[in-house]
């Protein structure tokens, strides 16, 4: 039974990567998905929360219960799990990078 686990994980480890690494427009997000996406903080609405745009929308970004780790106006990338309830569209970030290729991971306790 090992061998063929083994098997599965070699196999599939590829697409799971490159669909890791894909960047979804804000306006594909779809609700329950996990994304990677790409933009510009817009605005930040609170210490823990920003929004992020692209040229096809913008989006609600949630990072709590820590602290907003980047500026106004910066390009940043940002890889999570999008929100399935009702109302607007929110990613509840797992990772940021900036610009600068530093990498900012989130601990989502009560998440």
């Amino acid at each position: 039974m090992k061998p063929i686990a083994t098997a599965l994980v070699l196999f599939f480890a590829p697409a799971l990567a490159f669909a890791a690494d894909r960047i979804t427009p804000i306006s594909e997000v779809k609700r329950g998905s996990m994304v990677t996406v790409q933009g510009t903080i817009e605005r930040i609405t609170d210490e823990d929360e920003f929004r992020l745009a692209d040229a096809s929308g913008s989006i609600r970004v949630y990072v709590g219960p820590n602290w907003v780790p980047a500026d106004e106006g910066e390009s940043v990338t940002v890889n999570g799990r999008v929100d399935d309830d009702f109302g607007p569209r929110e990613i509840y970030a797992r990772s940021l990078t900036r610009a600068d290729g530093s990498v900012v991971t989130f601990d989502h306790r009560y998440h």
